[in-house]
């Protein structure tokens, strides 16, 4: 028996914070290079520190994408707001280590003779879904991610000139019969202007739109609030604590409300199925939610390298379901093409969509006329339905 009374806590990071930093740029050269070739091949890692920003990894792609690697990092710095002592996307010295992919590995991934397109690595994936938002996301990292995406935009905006680009908020929110019904703690702890302002001063600030963001009724007099509980919080961003990509994976996917396989998303093309297939996961688990097959739904896959069928399909509805999970493995198989390939097909991930999934979450989000955020649709329900 699932628990249904209970305090859940899940935590998120602004696009300012040092790791989105860096999953930022990565995904903005993963865009470039997707631009120029659909078909481009692409592990990029990015390191950020006081005025340095340093760029490795594999391509196999159009050579002036190289190129342009320094303003495609200036330019993600500059759009997040950096301007300051210690990191300023102007004067920041960046260095691109980025070079060709390794042979071996492009083996096992490319297509050939009667050989389909194999995964780009080993690994096993994870999607999930629950029916406790419209998004069919978990409550606290949805509303955790909603509370520093509405302080960027107003921060950006110039309606709130004080704040700076890092940030953190941590929710807990209170469950009766399973549903979300309270907040019982907030955190939040941005980056400001000034040693001069309190943390009663930043409060003032961002109260009202966190109020703005949560479901009326969560906040009662008995909610806690922490607001920059260390007080100054002025050093900020890279020249207070070194990013790399890829170190929020928690925060990208469901706040530890339900398993990660464990492989970072930035900077990695649709090849990866670290990627593309935690991707596919989510897109399946939703749409099985968005059916009513089930309340919850979890789904794993599994992969070898080279190897383009996924080794095996586990489905987890917590005793929510309107059939057995096992019936629901069975339709996954019928309604959608595991492989790399037919993953990348369904969902159109040979796009310049990636840039935009490096901050405040890679799921519960609006799907986009261009196809980003594709595997938020739910137009695979009727069919899922339909094949048990």
């Amino acid at each position: 028996m699932n628990r249904q009374n209970y305090i859940f806590t899940s935590e998120s990071v602004s696009e300012g914070h040092p790791d989105k930093v860096c999953d930022r740029i990565s995904d903005a050269v993963l865009d470039a290079f997707l631009t120029e070739e659909p078909e481009a091949r692409v592990a990029c890692e990015t390191f950020a520190t006081t005025d340095r920003v340093v760029i490795g990894g594999e391509v196999r792609g159009p050579g002036d994408v190289l190129e342009r690697v320094e303003e495609i990092a200036r330019a993600c710095v500059k759009d997040i707001g950096y301007e300051q002592k210690g990191f300023h996307w102007a004067n920041m010295k960046v260095d691109n280590y980025l070079h060709a992919q390794s042979a071996h590995i492009a083996q096992g991934v490319d297509a050939s003779g009667n050989k389909d397109e194999g995964a780009g690595d080993q690994g096993i994936m994870f999607g999930y879904a629950v029916d406790e938002t419209p998004e069919l996301m978990p409550a606290p990292i949805h509303y955790a991610h909603a509370i520093l995406k509405r302080l960027a935009e107003v921060r950006k905006s110039g309606v709130e000139p004080k704040l700076r680009p890092d940030a953190k908020s941590q929710l807990s929110l209170r469950y009766e019969d399973g549903k979300p019904v309270e907040a019982t703690s907030i955190v939040l702890s941005t980056q400001h202007e000034s040693e001069q302002q309190s943390s009663d001063d930043i409060r003032a600030i961002v109260e009202p739109y966190i109020r703005e963001v949560l479901p009326e009724g969560w906040i009662t007099p008995k909610t806690e609030w922490w607001v920059n509980p260390t007080g100054t919080f002025v050093i900020g961003g890279p020249d207070g604590d070194a990013g790399l990509t890829g170190r929020k994976i928690i925060v990208d996917t469901y706040g530890g409300a339900a398993p990660h396989g464990g492989g970072a998303f930035s900077g990695k093309d649709p090849t990866k199925v670290d990627r593309s297939a935690a991707y596919a996961a989510r897109y399946l688990a939703k749409n099985v939610v968005a059916a009513g097959m089930a309340e919850r739904c979890l789904i794993q896959l599994s992969y070898a390298i080279g190897v383009s069928k996924p080794l095996s399909i586990y489905v987890d509805t917590y005793g929510t379901g309107e059939l057995p999970p096992e019936q629901i493995e069975r339709a996954i198989s019928k309604v959608m093409d595991l492989s790399p390939r037919g993953i990348r097909q369904q969902l159109t991930m040979n796009r310049p969509v990636f840039q935009r999934t490096a901050a405040y979450g890679h799921f519960g989000r609006a799907p986009d006329a261009d196809g980003g955020f594709s595997w938020e649709k739910t137009d695979l329900a009727a069919e899922l339905k339909a094949a048990v």
